[in-house]
């Protein structure tokens, strides 16, 4: 994309920061807990994370149903919340990769991840030329819409921001698992105990042996390999037990899910 001409950037800006800072949280092996957008992706949901303390936000756009506009404006909502956006792609496709970057995500998150090769493929739309084949788009929700003064310095600093999450939930991700999790550039790996559940054979059973004890062996290899693990718990009692054993982020409850449990615990009252 051609460079404009009609505004300028300030060296005192810099839009990678959010990105690099969940980083170094994520290397420091803080405990990172993220509140999930379904359907209700308003801005004032990411104000409403932020202020009770969520670290990020998930989205979940593989599933849900979101246009352009109503997605940039909640991600410009979050990251001007201080709150770095995790979003789900529905398939490895380099223009969805790009746009959402642009929108000023932080981190992609491929579901069905089974491969290195799928890893390798996520990182080459989500990094700069030498590294990947990312093209530059310095104009948008990426750069907080403030052109870099440094061209070269916005460059190395976005491929330091941007974040790489392997969604593992199938049988032959669990079986190619160390292959994923020692793939350049991965940063998370994350567990979807609900479709991983299916695949194992006890749909819905997050905590039988049969999905617990494969979901722990990948958790093994990424302490090994030193790449956060992060699942969705079926309660607080699984979660502090998935953190004892090594877990470093959580992707919790949507906000169907908590205007439910909210609705249900106020009419409960008057019942």
């Amino acid at each position: 994309m051609a460079k404009s001409m009609t505004g300028s950037g300030s060296s005192k800006h810099d839009p990678t920061a959010l990105g690099r800072a969940f980083k170094r949280r994520l290397k420091r092996e803080e405990i990172l807990l993220g509140g999930t957008a379904a359907e209700y992706i308003r801005p004032s949901l990411a104000k409403i994370y932020a202020s009770v303390g969520y670290d990020f936000v998930f989205i979940d756009k593989e599933h849900g149903f979101f246009d352009g506009a109503e997605m940039t404006d909640f991600v410009l909502s979050a990251r001007d919340n201080g709150l770095p956006v995790i979003s789900k792609v529905g398939e490895l496709n380099r223009p969805e990769v790009a746009r959402l970057l642009e929108a000023g995500v932080t981190a992609i998150q491929l579901p069905r991840t089974e491969s290195r090769q799928d890893v390798e493929t996520l990182a080459s739309y989500m990094k700069f030329p030498p590294v990947g084949t990312r093209a530059g788009a310095p104009c948008y929700g990426n750069v907080d819409y403030v052109w870099p003064e440094d061209d070269a310095d916005w460059l190395r600093k976005a491929d330091q921001s941007t974040v790489i999450v392997a969604h593992i939930e199938t049988v032959l991700g669990y079986e190619n698992a160390e292959e994923i999790i020692t793939a350049p550039h991965i940063d998370m790996v994350y567990v979807g105990p609900y479709d991983f559940s299916i695949s194992m054979g006890r749909p819905g059973q997050y905590d039988h042996p049969d999905v617990r004890k494969p979901m722990e062996q990948i958790l093994r290899l990424c302490l090994k390999h030193k790449v956060a693990f992060g699942t969705t718990p079926s309660g607080p009692k699984a979660g502090a037990e998935w953190i004892r054993k090594g877990c470093r982020f959580f992707e919790l409850a949507s906000e169907q899910g908590l205007i439910a449990e909210g609705a249900a615990q106020a009419i409960g009252c008057y019942r």
